[in-house]
């Protein structure tokens, strides 16, 4: 079993940037002190005041970030995808988790104890430019969506959201579903609106040729009117 899991390890993360600035005796404490885990559809991973003591790679799945607000309503703040680190920026600042993480579909993660990954960015100074980096690539996403969330439409903010999912997650097959199917609830909080608002607009998308639905499916059939619509606002 800890072999397999070495193994998954090793062929999920061997693309990642911070497989490739370590050395291999770096990579071998990573395989020696990891564990791999696996989540179902909308389990919890963190909670918010959760003590803040391990970084993720998400291997497998989908996994949103997102915080209760007032009236039991969540904003979703940032979505993962496979190969990406999540979860550390809380312990960096020596403070609890500030947001929430659950899996979108079922998913499978790679747990790594952040004692391990400081010990590491002591000894490598270019596994430290790499979380710098991510960092500041993570604040300015985090800024320009806080940005667009409060002053765009909701035609824009709506649309701005399926273009963020379909960039985030890319197309099935076809060429124009996006590869992530989201509740309407799920959508909602990811655009700073009510579901209703969602349900409304969508169906006005739908109508308007701009996209076309199937359950949880989206298909997008006319990119070009959906990121004028993201500009615009």
């Amino acid at each position: 079993m800890v072999k397999q899991e070495k193994r998954i390890i090793d062929l999920s993360t061997s693309l990642s940037e911070v497989w490739r600035v370590l050395t291999e005796e770096e990579r071998e404490i990573l395989r020696n002190n990891s564990k791999i885990q696996n989540f179902k559809r909308n389990e919890k991973i963190y909670c918010e005041g959760d003590d803040s003591v391990d970084m993720m790679c998400l291997l497998k799945g989908k996994v949103k970030i997102y915080k209760e607000g007032v009236g039991g309503r969540s904003q979703i703040i940032r979505v993962i995808k496979p190969i990406q680190y999540f979860a550390y920026r809380a312990a960096f600042a020596r403070e609890p988790y500030l947001t929430n993480a659950s899996a979108f579909e079922a998913s499978t993660i790679c747990i790594i104890p952040m004692t391990i990954v400081e010990k590491l960015i002591y000894g490598n100074p270019n596994l430290a430019m790499f979380f710098i980096r991510q960092l500041s690539v993570d604040l300015g996403v985090a800024d320009e969506r806080t940005v667009n969330l409060t002053q765009k439409h909701i035609r824009g903010r709506l649309a701005e959201s399926l273009l963020f999912l379909r960039d985030s997650y890319g197309l099935e097959e076809d060429g124009a579903t996006i590869s992530i199917y989201l509740s309407r609830v799920d959508l909602a909080n990811l655009s700073n609106m009510t579901t209703s608002n969602a349900i409304r607009t969508l169906s006005t998308f739908v109508s308007e040729h701009i996209i076309a639905m199937d359950g949880r499916k989206i298909k997008i059939i006319d990119e070009d009117r959906l990121r004028k619509i993201s500009r615009r606002g």
